[in-house]
Protein backbone atom coordinates (compact mmCIF):
# COMPACT_ATOMS: atom_id res chain seq x y z
CA UNK A 1 0.00 0.00 0.00
CA UNK A 2 1.16 3.55 -0.80
CA UNK A 3 0.29 5.52 2.31
CA UNK A 4 0.56 9.13 3.44
CA UNK A 5 -0.16 10.09 7.05
CA UNK A 6 -0.64 13.62 8.38
CA UNK A 7 0.97 15.31 5.37
CA UNK A 8 1.47 19.08 5.58
CA UNK A 9 3.00 21.04 2.69
CA UNK A 10 3.63 24.77 2.64
CA UNK A 11 4.77 27.06 -0.15
CA UNK A 12 6.06 30.09 1.69
CA UNK A 13 3.26 31.24 3.99
CA UNK A 14 0.61 29.31 2.11
CA UNK A 15 -0.42 25.91 3.45
CA UNK A 16 -1.47 23.66 0.56
CA UNK A 17 -1.94 20.40 2.45
CA UNK A 18 -2.68 20.38 6.17
CA UNK A 19 -2.48 17.05 7.99
CA UNK A 20 -3.78 15.05 5.02
CA UNK A 21 -3.85 11.25 5.07
CA UNK A 22 -4.31 9.11 1.99
CA UNK A 23 -4.02 5.44 0.96
CA UNK A 24 -3.67 3.80 -2.44
CA UNK A 25 -3.93 0.03 -2.35
CA UNK A 26 -2.44 -2.29 -4.99
CA UNK A 27 -4.87 -3.23 -7.73
CA UNK A 28 -7.15 -0.21 -7.25
CA UNK A 29 -7.76 2.73 -9.58
CA UNK A 30 -8.63 5.69 -7.37
CA UNK A 31 -9.85 8.90 -8.97
CA UNK A 32 -9.00 12.27 -7.43
CA UNK A 33 -11.11 15.29 -8.36
CA UNK A 34 -11.16 18.86 -7.10
CA UNK A 35 -10.66 22.49 -8.15
CA UNK A 36 -7.38 23.85 -9.45
CA UNK A 37 -5.00 24.85 -6.69
CA UNK A 38 -6.47 22.56 -4.03
CA UNK A 39 -3.31 20.46 -3.76
CA UNK A 40 -3.96 17.42 -5.96
CA UNK A 41 -0.67 17.72 -7.84
CA UNK A 42 1.18 18.50 -4.61
CA UNK A 43 -0.14 15.27 -3.10
CA UNK A 44 0.98 13.34 -6.19
CA UNK A 45 4.50 14.77 -5.92
CA UNK A 46 4.68 13.81 -2.23
CA UNK A 47 3.49 10.27 -3.00
CA UNK A 48 6.05 10.01 -5.82
CA UNK A 49 8.81 10.89 -3.32
CA UNK A 50 9.62 14.05 -5.27
CA UNK A 51 8.49 16.60 -2.68
CA UNK A 52 9.38 16.40 1.00
CA UNK A 53 6.47 17.57 3.17
CA UNK A 54 6.89 19.94 6.10
CA UNK A 55 5.50 17.19 8.33
CA UNK A 56 3.90 13.78 8.07
CA UNK A 57 5.06 10.39 6.83
CA UNK A 58 4.94 8.35 3.63
CA UNK A 59 5.39 4.60 3.36
CA UNK A 60 5.55 2.26 0.38
CA UNK A 61 4.32 -1.27 1.02
CA UNK A 62 5.07 -0.84 4.71
CA UNK A 63 8.56 0.65 4.25
CA UNK A 64 8.84 4.19 5.69
CA UNK A 65 10.31 6.81 3.37
CA UNK A 66 13.42 8.35 4.94
CA UNK A 67 14.86 10.21 1.94
CA UNK A 68 13.35 12.14 -0.95
CA UNK A 69 14.13 12.47 -4.65
CA UNK A 70 17.56 10.96 -5.34
CA UNK A 71 18.13 10.35 -1.63
CA UNK A 72 15.29 7.84 -1.53
CA UNK A 73 16.43 4.21 -1.87
CA UNK A 74 16.19 3.03 -5.48
CA UNK A 75 13.66 0.24 -4.75
CA UNK A 76 11.27 2.84 -3.33
CA UNK A 77 11.85 5.39 -6.10
CA UNK A 78 11.24 2.86 -8.85
CA UNK A 79 8.10 1.44 -7.25
CA UNK A 80 6.21 4.72 -7.82
CA UNK A 81 5.91 6.46 -11.21
CA UNK A 82 4.39 9.89 -11.89
CA UNK A 83 2.91 10.91 -15.24
CA UNK A 84 2.55 14.67 -15.74
CA UNK A 85 -0.11 16.76 -17.43
CA UNK A 86 2.29 18.59 -19.78
CA UNK A 87 4.60 16.11 -21.50
CA UNK A 88 6.80 18.80 -23.08
CA UNK A 89 7.86 20.00 -19.64
CA UNK A 90 8.67 16.46 -18.53
CA UNK A 91 11.18 15.41 -21.21
CA UNK A 92 14.61 16.38 -22.48
CA UNK A 93 13.91 17.98 -25.90
CA UNK A 94 17.24 16.70 -27.22
CA UNK A 95 16.30 13.03 -26.85
CA UNK A 96 14.46 10.81 -29.29
CA UNK A 97 11.25 9.17 -28.11
CA UNK A 98 13.09 5.86 -27.83
CA UNK A 99 15.70 7.44 -25.54
CA UNK A 100 13.00 9.14 -23.47
CA UNK A 101 11.25 5.82 -22.85
CA UNK A 102 14.56 4.09 -22.06
CA UNK A 103 15.76 6.74 -19.56
CA UNK A 104 14.75 4.97 -16.34
CA UNK A 105 16.11 1.63 -17.54
CA UNK A 106 19.43 3.25 -18.46
CA UNK A 107 19.60 4.84 -15.01
CA UNK A 108 18.97 1.54 -13.22
CA UNK A 109 20.86 -0.83 -15.52
CA UNK A 110 17.72 -2.74 -16.49
CA UNK A 111 16.95 -3.98 -19.98
CA UNK A 112 14.05 -2.22 -21.68
CA UNK A 113 11.12 -4.46 -22.58
CA UNK A 114 10.38 -3.10 -26.04
CA UNK A 115 6.85 -4.47 -26.05
CA UNK A 116 6.01 -1.28 -24.17
CA UNK A 117 6.20 0.61 -27.48
CA UNK A 118 3.41 -1.47 -29.00
CA UNK A 119 1.40 -1.22 -25.79
CA UNK A 120 1.16 2.57 -26.06
CA UNK A 121 0.92 2.72 -29.85
CA UNK A 122 4.39 4.07 -30.67
CA UNK A 123 5.43 2.94 -34.15
CA UNK A 124 9.07 2.53 -35.17
CA UNK A 125 9.07 5.73 -37.25
CA UNK A 126 8.02 7.76 -34.19
CA UNK A 127 10.76 6.37 -31.97
CA UNK A 128 13.50 8.15 -33.93
CA UNK A 129 11.81 11.55 -33.65
CA UNK A 130 12.40 14.24 -31.04
CA UNK A 131 9.67 15.99 -29.04
CA UNK A 132 9.34 18.95 -31.42
CA UNK A 133 8.67 16.52 -34.26
CA UNK A 134 5.63 14.83 -32.69
CA UNK A 135 2.21 15.82 -31.37
CA UNK A 136 1.30 16.23 -27.70
CA UNK A 137 -0.56 12.93 -27.84
CA UNK A 138 2.38 11.05 -29.31
CA UNK A 139 4.73 12.57 -26.75
CA UNK A 140 2.40 11.65 -23.89
CA UNK A 141 2.38 8.08 -25.19
CA UNK A 142 6.17 8.09 -24.84
CA UNK A 143 5.89 9.51 -21.32
CA UNK A 144 3.43 6.78 -20.34
CA UNK A 145 5.77 4.14 -21.80
CA UNK A 146 8.62 5.66 -19.78
CA UNK A 147 6.48 5.53 -16.61
CA UNK A 148 5.71 1.85 -17.23
CA UNK A 149 9.25 0.84 -18.23
CA UNK A 150 10.25 -0.22 -14.70
CA UNK A 151 6.85 -1.80 -14.01
CA UNK A 152 6.02 0.35 -10.98
CA UNK A 153 3.80 -0.90 -8.18
CA UNK A 154 1.99 2.45 -8.14
CA UNK A 155 1.24 4.73 -11.11
CA UNK A 156 0.19 8.33 -10.44
CA UNK A 157 -1.49 10.02 -13.41
CA UNK A 158 -1.71 13.81 -12.89
CA UNK A 159 -4.19 15.11 -15.47
CA UNK A 160 -2.42 12.98 -18.08
CA UNK A 161 -5.25 13.26 -20.63
CA UNK A 162 -6.33 16.89 -20.21
CA UNK A 163 -4.46 18.20 -23.28
CA UNK A 164 -5.33 15.31 -25.59
CA UNK A 165 -8.06 14.47 -28.09
CA UNK A 166 -10.74 11.95 -27.21
CA UNK A 167 -9.21 9.02 -29.13
CA UNK A 168 -5.81 9.46 -27.48
CA UNK A 169 -7.46 9.83 -24.08
CA UNK A 170 -9.27 6.54 -24.59
CA UNK A 171 -6.08 4.79 -25.72
CA UNK A 172 -4.01 5.94 -22.73
CA UNK A 173 -6.75 5.17 -20.20
CA UNK A 174 -7.05 1.71 -21.75
CA UNK A 175 -3.30 1.17 -21.47
CA UNK A 176 -3.37 2.11 -17.78
CA UNK A 177 -6.32 -0.15 -17.05
CA UNK A 178 -4.64 -3.05 -18.87
CA UNK A 179 -1.44 -2.43 -16.92
CA UNK A 180 -3.39 -2.54 -13.66
CA UNK A 181 -5.00 -5.82 -14.69
CA UNK A 182 -1.68 -7.30 -15.78
CA UNK A 183 0.50 -6.17 -12.87
CA UNK A 184 -1.86 -5.56 -9.96
CA UNK A 185 -0.52 -2.03 -9.63
CA UNK A 186 -2.38 0.71 -7.79
CA UNK A 187 -3.33 3.74 -9.91
CA UNK A 188 -4.13 7.30 -8.84
CA UNK A 189 -6.06 9.11 -11.58
CA UNK A 190 -6.17 12.90 -11.08
CA UNK A 191 -8.60 14.71 -13.37
CA UNK A 192 -11.09 17.56 -13.62
CA UNK A 193 -13.21 15.40 -15.92
CA UNK A 194 -15.87 13.73 -13.78
CA UNK A 195 -17.21 11.73 -16.73
CA UNK A 196 -13.74 10.35 -17.45
CA UNK A 197 -13.25 9.38 -13.81
CA UNK A 198 -16.61 7.61 -13.74
CA UNK A 199 -15.43 5.40 -16.62
CA UNK A 200 -11.86 5.00 -15.44
CA UNK A 201 -11.75 4.76 -11.64
CA UNK A 202 -13.09 2.16 -9.23
CA UNK A 203 -13.96 4.99 -6.85
CA UNK A 204 -13.39 8.75 -6.78
CA UNK A 205 -12.24 11.07 -4.01
CA UNK A 206 -13.41 14.67 -4.09
CA UNK A 207 -10.57 16.80 -2.81
CA UNK A 208 -11.07 20.29 -1.48
CA UNK A 209 -7.63 20.80 0.00
CA UNK A 210 -8.37 19.41 3.48
CA UNK A 211 -11.04 16.71 3.80
CA UNK A 212 -11.22 13.91 1.27
CA UNK A 213 -14.69 12.48 0.68
CA UNK A 214 -14.99 9.01 -0.80
CA UNK A 215 -17.58 8.64 -3.57
CA UNK A 216 -18.05 4.98 -4.54
CA UNK A 217 -18.61 4.33 -8.24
Amino acid sequence: MLRADGITVRYGRRTVLDGLSFELEPGAIVGLAGPSGCGKSTLARVLALMLRPASGAVSVDGTPVRGWRQRAPRPLRTSVALLYQQPRLAVDPRLTLRAIVAEPCAATGMALDETVFDRVGLTSDLLTRRPHEVSDGQLQRACLARALALRPRYLLCDEMTSMLDASTQALLVGVVRDYREDSGAGVLAISHDDVLLERWADRTLTFGGLPVEVVDQ
